[in-house]
């Protein structure tokens, strides 16, 4: 049996039913482009007889230089009581130019009844007619078994007839889909062996994670013989969501040790995920396995200590094979080994003996009892650590600054703020509108800072959360201000806490400025990546 695995990826049709995700023809464009250079086999473009945006996707996706990927529509089987070659969904398939066609029919007799309300032998002529109609045209035809596991489960044998009927038609793959994600694993494993001992087609996997048991159930699938897994990018998809291939490519690869991609694609997992989730303009969380921020950060002191010996204590793979990163957390929680991780990476002379040391580790316990958050604010901390070493460039400095805001009966509210700086000795003042006193501050900084620091154009506020600290101060009460900041690049977090919002978001913007304007620089970044690529390559 071959050890290869093909991924087929659905985020562009079936990721979008998800929930709040709206994919434009411009952002299905661009993430065709990355899945091709994650090494995806299989792209489904979307279902060409449901919408127009679909039908441009498949037009401008030809003009792409694909090197790895089939692009396939996706579609139905042909409707009860007309001629495959009548049926304009088929039809719309063929108009696309796609060579690969992926089309879905019935496998659950409950579904034949109420859904399509035909008889079970007019279904199995439905797949056969579709599957042939489109075989006898030159495609590679992928067919769906929708609610296969369902169908098995409550007539065995007439969900068995309606895969065998696709095969008799000359389908290419057969995928059975647990649609409606309530299967479990041992039943996947076994249903899966015994429809691969009793078809010669290839089989692939299609689930939904209702019971969040998406990937574990198509790796059992794998393991019983399935040689397709069709998933989206970071899970999404209708209700729970779709079989994440984020997780369970490197599942298979690493774990499992099948070939999906070649190990240089592998190290873009990281990358992929995190650009399709902006695309799709969904937050990620930092908790998700192999590419989430949190995947490889360490917070208890114990824990650091043992990571700095070796990082297999507590990483069950190098973070670099997926393209993530080993990340120390520090809070109120870290001991010396936390704060040595961090001083270590910024090159500074740490003893961990010193008075020095222990004052460093009484300040950040001392600042997070007041409410700053060093473990979401890793620009913040590195700042602090420079700081404490001497090592920070006073590059300006707050001489005072006023925020105004206006409302009148006919106008919205406006902002304005006024910023009086010290740069180098030279008193700056600079005023700056803004959609609120926030942005107006941001704006005002920046437009001080532009003559001696053209690169500041370049960076840019992309979130800004706000969290009361202490609620039963009421409107008196502590907030943290957290801001992630991006130079296109890179992306870094500040935090400023105070009893007045406006304070501890200019905590927050000039940690994040001085950062941006001190930190790392496109060169440092190619030299990161080549070694990540030395470390994988031998």
């Amino acid at each position: 049996m071959t050890n290869v695995v093909k991924l087929f990826d659905t985020t562009l049709r079936d990721g979008t039913q998800g929930e709040g995700i709206s994919l434009s023809v411009e952002d299905k464009i661009k993430i065709a482009g990355k899945l091709d250079t994650l090494g995806v086999q299989y792209i489904e473009g979307g279902w060409p007889g449901s919408n127009h945006k679909d039908i441009e996707f498949f037009n401008r996706v030809k003009e792409l230089d694909l090197k790895n990927a089939k692009v396939t529509a996706f579609g139905s089987t042909r409707r009860k009581g007309i001629k495959a070659e009548e049926d304009m969904n088929l039809m719309r398939i063929l108009e696309t130019k796609v060579s690969v066609a992926t089309i879905f029919g019935k496998s659950w007799d409950f579904h034949v009844h109420k859904a399509i309300q035909t008889s079970l032998e007019e279904n199995l002529e439905m797949i056969y007619d579709s599957v042939k109609y489109l075989k006898n045209k030159g495609l590679e035809v992928i067919y769906d078994a929708e609610h296969f596991f369902d169908g098995y489960k409550n007539n065995t044998e007439y969900a068995i007839a309606t895969i065998q009927k696709a095969e008799e038609a000359g389908a290419d793959w057969i995928v059975l889909c647990d649609t409606n994600g309530g299967s479990l694993p041992h039943e996947i494993s076994n249903i899966v062996s015994k429809v691969c001992g009793t078809l010669s087609t290839p089989i692939g996997i299609h689930t939904h994670n209702d019971c969040e048991l998406a990937v574990a159930n198509s790796l059992a699938a794998v393991e019983a013989g399935a040689r397709q897994v069709q998933g989206t990018m970071n899970g999404l998809g209708e209700r729970c969501g779709n079989a994440n291939l984020i997780s369970i490519i490197p599942n298979l690869q690493l774990k499992l040790k099948y070939e999906c991609i070649t190990e240089e694609q592998l190290a873009q997992l990281t990358n992929v995920s995190r650009y399709i989730s902006e695309i799709a303009n969904i937050n990620m969380p930092v908790n998700q396995p192999y590419v989430g921020a949190a995947a490889f950060a360490h917070k208890g002191g114990i824990h650091v200590s043992a990571i700095m010996k070796h990082p297999k204590t507590y990483e069950h793979i190098v973070p670099e094979l997926v393209g993530n990163k080993q990340r120390v957390l520090v809070s109120e929680l870290a001991g010396q080994s936390n704060v040595l991780f961090k001083a270590q990476e910024l090159d500074l002379d740490f003893n961990k003996e010193s008075a020095q040391t222990k004052q460093i580790i009484e300040e950040i316990k001392t600042l997070e009892h007041q409410g700053y958050q060093f473990e979401g604010a890793d620009a913040s901390l590195e700042l602090l650590l420079r700081k404490a070493f001497d090592k920070l460039d006073e590059i300006f400095t707050l001489e005072s600054f006023k925020i105004l805001v206006a409302k009148t009966k006919e106008s919205p509210v406006a902002s304005e703020a006024i910023v009086k700086l010290n740069v180098h000795g030279e008193i700056v003042y600079m005023a700056a509108e803004g959609a609120g006193p926030v942005n107006a501050l941001d704006n005002a900084i920046r437009k001080a800072l532009e003559k001696f620091y053209p690169d500041i154009k370049k960076m840019h506020l992309s979130d800004y959360k706000v969290r009361v600290i202490d609620e039963k101060d009421a409107t008196a009460a502590k907030v943290r201000v957290l801001i992630e900041s991006s130079d296109f690049k890179n992306t870094w977090s500040t935090v400023g806490v105070s009893e007045n919002i406006i304070e501890a978001s200019w905590q927050a913007l000039v940690d994040s400025i001085r950062y941006g304007l001190i930190g790392k620089t496109k060169s440092n970044l190619e030299e990161e990546k080549q070694e990540i690529l030395g470390l994988i390559n031998h």
